[in-house]
Parts: structure tokens; sequence; C-alpha cells
């Protein structure tokens, strides 16, 4: 079972921890948490001063925390006090404005330049902060966003985080999304669809929906994607293509694309070309201690050649011809340059 983390936005327009004449216990003891979360010890006194109570209420309200299960530590001394330790869940974060804007503006930017292993995650998480942003915030944010330009990712298109918002809020939601779509040969059409998942290959992000209209599962490019719309109306989710979404899109874009599958002799050991090249590597065969036998593929020539070129040893490629050609060519601008 997924954890799960609850998250409070503390939006009061001063810093949360100063709201005097507390009337309610429930109020007061999330006023007592957003404090205790500041990486410091707090002494009863300060934060019965805070509050404006006494500091038994603050000994009680200490141990109702606990009894919800908040890990709170109690330090004696002069220098001790009460401090939010990590325990086994995480408790609800409360934010003030400047750091909910600071951390919508970070998942915005994840999202654009998408890092494996969190991508979905922060398009899943920068959703359902979008979605309880007072609209201040909110415009906060797009004003940022609209004032700084950060450079496009190393490969791949630009996204809007915007379309990836609406597009992850519709799929979590159940809800039919109409947007404009152009293909990669120029066409444009409009399309409506029950959105399933958002994945990235490649430094791209792709949807996978239920295309209404064609009946049929389809994977959409998102860049290519505009003016997403949900459209309200929410229908029962249906059986998924596959249960590993990435793994249905690697093989509907392997299936279309042509695949070059190359195969070198190179001249280290299996170890050291495992550990420079990571989860890239491909098929390693170790012919002895100082060589090896590398197999791969990729949908271009150009990725082949660079990670060759740029492995640092010495290698031989035994196919494919186009590759033998292509590195031919590099080389010879390569000697031009010089």
């Amino acid at each position: 079972m997924r954890r799960v983390a609850f998250v409070t936005l503390v939006v009061a327009r001063r810093p949360p921890g100063i709201l005097g004449g507390m009337s309610s216990t429930s109020a007061r003891l999330l006023n007592l948490l957003s404090l205790l979360q500041a990486p410091r010890d707090w002494p009863g006194s300060e934060l019965a001063a805070r509050l404006e109570v006494s500091p038994r209420t603050i000994r009680r309200d200490v141990e109702r925390l606990r009894d919800l299960g908040y890990p709170v530590r109690a330090t004696m001394g002069g220098e001790g006090g009460y401090r939010l330790v990590a325990g086994t869940a995480m408790p609800p974060l409360l934010l003030d404005d400047e750091e909910a804007v600071a951390i919508a503006v970070g998942l915005r930017t994840v999202a654009r330049h998408p890092v494996a292993g969190i991508d979905q995650a922060s398009v899943r998480a920068m959703a359902k902060l979008q979605q309880v942003l007072p609209s201040r915030l909110r415009h906060r944010v797009g004003a940022l966003n609209a004032a700084t330009e950060a450079p496009p990712p190393f490969s791949g298109p630009d996204i809007d985080p915007e379309i990836l918002t609406v597009i992850a809020g519709a799929a979590a939601g159940h809800e039919r999304l109409r947007f404009a779509y152009e293909a990669g040969d120029g066409t444009a059409s409009r399309r409506l669809v029950e959105p399933y998942r958002l994945v990235t290959v490649g430094r791209r992000w792709y949807l996978v929906a239920f295309d209404n209209d064609r009946g049929d599962w389809r994977i959409f490019r998102v860049d290519r994607v505009s003016e997403p719309r949900p459209t309200g109306v929410r229908v029962p989710p249906k059986t998924p293509p596959a249960e590993d979404a990435a793994a249905f899109v690697t093989a509907r874009l392997y299936s279309t694309a042509p695949t070059y599958r190359a195969v070198a002799t190179l001249h280290a050991s299996a170890e050291w070309v495992a550990a420079r090249l990571g989860e890239a590597a491909g098929e390693l065969e170790p012919i002895d201690a100082d060589t090896c036998r590398l197999s791969g593929q990729s949908d271009t020539l150009e990725w082949l050649a660079f990670r060759l070129v740029t492995l640092g040893c010495e290698f031989k490629v035994h196919e494919p011809p186009e590759l033998v050609d292509h590195l031919r060519e590099m080389a010879a601008r390569t000697l031009r340059a010089v």
C-alpha cells in the first residue's frame, strides 16, 4: 500500500504561529504543529507565549499530538524544549505563502525538465498543490513563471507545466478531456479522450488515453497537445491496455520507430563499462579481463555513436554498417575542424 502524506497550506497573510486568541483546540493543535516543524527546540514557555495559553495547556496539547501519532520529543535543561522528530508517517505539512509558492515553482521546474524516478510523482504533486492553492498564490506562481525563462532541456521538447497539470488532474479524477493535437506530419485535430497515465520516455512526456472518437487506446506526445479542457464528465475507469503504462509506451514507440542494434568490442573491462554507462549499458559480455562485447539498440545512429565515442576507451564496431559509416563521417568532420 502506498503511503499518503497529508499537506495543509497555511495561507494567512501573517506567518503561522502568530494567530493569537486561539479558541478552537483543533486550530491550536495545527498551529502548534506548524511551530514544531521548524528545525529547532521550542521551550514550553515560548510556545505558551506564542499561542497565548498556559504552559500546562502546551503540555496537554503535546500529549494530544503524541496520541495522534506525531513524534514530539521533549528535552530537559536550559537548552531543552519540544521538537518534532522523524517518525513512521509524514504529518500534515503546514506552509506559509512564500513556502507554498517556492514548492509550486520547484515542482513546475521538475515537470518541465523531468528527473528520472520522480518525474510522474512531481506532476501528481503539482496537480494536487495547484488544486488547493488560493487564487492569490496561483497568480504569484503564474507571474513568477511568466517573468523567468529557463534554458531548454538537454534533449527533447520543452513542456508547459500547466498542460501537464490539467492532464494529471483529469486523469486522477477520471474526467474526459478535450484538446487540440498536432500529429508528427503536421495534421491538426481535436481529440476527446479519457486520460489514464502520463509517462516519460527519452526526455519526452507521453499521455496514455482512451480515444473516444476512435474507440481505442492511443499515445499522445504532450508537447503536441494544446488547449486541454476538462469536460466535467466523469466516467468509470476503463481496463488499461497494460499493467505497466511505461512499458506499454516504450513497446509502442519501438514498434513504430526504426531501431538500430549495435555490436561493438570495447577495450575495457565489463565492470568498468557498466559503471560508466549505468542503465544505458545494454548487454555486456566479458571477453577477458580487459575486453568486453557490447550489444545495444537505439532509434538513432547519433545516440549510438555518441555513447561509444564519449565512453573513453578504444572500440571496434561490428554492426550495423550504418553506424560504421556514421562514425567515419564524424571522424572526417572532427579532423577538418582541427
